[in-house]
This record gives C-alpha cells, structure tokens and sequence, in this order.
C-alpha cells in the first residue's frame, strides 16, 4: 500500500489501518516529523514501512519512489490523499491565481503524480486498487473556494475516467468524497461544518470502501445529496443557496 500525505490526518489514520503483520507501506508526505511518527505507529502494528520525505508536486521524485517500491512489492493499493485548501480569507480577501494554481497543483496534479506511474503495472497485472480522495466540494463550486473545488472535481473527473478505462482489467479505483471531520485542515475552516466526524470515523468509512472495492466513498449523504441537488436546478436558484454557504479559511488550510 502507498499513501501520500500521510503525516498526519486522514493518511495517517489509513496508513495506520491498513497496518499489519505481513503488509508493506510506503508512505509520502512533505512533513518529515510527522511521517515518522505514522511510520512508527504502523510498524508497532507490523507493517513493513518505507518512508519518502517528497512534496506530491515533485512529478520526478514522486515517479522514482513509488515506482522503486512497485518494483520490490507489487502495489495492492495506492492512496492520493495529499491535499491543501485556500479560499477566501478571514479579512475578506479572495484567494488570488497563486492560491488557485497551488491547489491544483497538489489536490489534481499531485494525485496524477502519484498514480499515473503505477498505472502501467497496475493494468498489466491486472490487480491492485486506486484510492482518489477528492471531496464533497467537487460536486458543486463554492464562492468562498473556487480553486478548491475547481481542483477536487477534477480529480474526480480523472478518477471517473481511470476508472471506466480499467473496468475489467481487475483493478479498479475508488473515488473517495469526504464532508467534514476533524483535521488541520478542517480546522482552518471558519463557518458551519455540519455533520461533521472525527478523523477516525471519516477513515473508517474509507478503509471500508477500499477493502469492498467500491467505486465511489462520498459522505454523509445528507450533504452529499443536497450538493448534487443543486446541479438540478436552474442556476440562479442554485447560486443564491450556495451563497448561504459562506465561510473563510485561515492561512496553512
């Protein structure tokens, strides 16, 4: 199993999960101390666990370590978790090209950085799962966080992409969509977090869709549901009830 950004939050909980005797980990995130600390909770449960301190936006050092751990155990699952959030600001400021281009560089690009070097061997086997973690934003763009969610329903675009190219092959993805629970990131966030869970709860319903091999993980369906709802109704009825929706985000979202 690989996992990117797993030095904390919902990676960390996963890369703990899935930890056990017989089970190799590689584990990814830009956080040193923190990937040490997962690192060592998984081998105290264990795992057999490899570590590369490497930002997901490193397509070149991302390629060489998941591919180098491919070739010493075939991958059974990868996990593109690593992710940031920027939005509109406590003072007011909207987030600026910067902030959009950041996001998409690590919410869409790093998870293809991460993925697209195993999709070869993965298909070739014809076995193994891929784990895409995008979120409830990507079903319907938010005022107060257009990069965000423009980054996370594009990674569910691909997802559903890789996905449909691989059916039959047997190996298949997972499109995770998680509302809120408690994490960094989370809690940057300054507005209502309705239905919210703790990170353990909201990695549960993850390992789950992951073990069962489900196409799609996206929760909880109340929220789920009435974002998708909006899709159908006309546009100007749509906008005016996502700008009830209003909430800041606080600087290292």
């Amino acid at each position: 199993m690989i996992v990117s950004g797993a030095s904390r939050g919902l990676g960390a909980a996963l890369a703990r999960r899935f930890a056990a005797p017989g089970v190799t980990l590689g584990l990814l995130a830009r956080g040193e101390a923190g990937l040490r600390e997962t690192a060592a909770a998984c081998e105290a449960r264990g795992a057999r666990v490899r570590v590369a301190v490497l930002d997901v936006r490193d397509a070149a050092g991302v390629a060489e370590a998941v591919l180098g751990w491919d070739a010493e155990a075939p991958t059974a699952l990868v996990v593109a978790n690593a992710g940031i959030a920027a939005g509109r600001r406590p003072d007011g400021t909207a987030e600026g090209v910067a902030d959009v281009a950041a996001q998409v560089s690590v919410n869409l690009l790093g998870a293809v950085n991460l993925v697209g070097p195993l999709l070869p061997a993965i298909r070739a086997r014809g076995a193994g799962r891929i784990g895409l973690v995008a979120s409830v934003a990507a079903f319907r763009g938010l005022p107060d966080s257009p990069g965000y969610c423009a980054s996370k329903a594009g990674l569910w675009a691909w997802g559903e992409a890789i996905r449909a190219d691989l059916r039959g092959t047997g190996a298949g993805v997972t499109l995770i969509a998680p509302g809120f629970f408690e994490s960094d990131m989370g809690r940057a966030w300054r507005g209502g977090r309705p239905f919210s869970l703790s990170t353990e709860a909201a990695a549960a319903r993850v390992e789950r869709a992951l073990r069962r091999g489900r196409p799609s993980c996206a929760f909880p369906l109340p929220l789920v549901v009435g974002l998708r709802a909006l899709s159908l109704l006309p546009a100007p009825l749509a906008d005016r009830a996502v700008r009830l929706l209003r909430f800041r985000i606080a600087e290292g979202g």
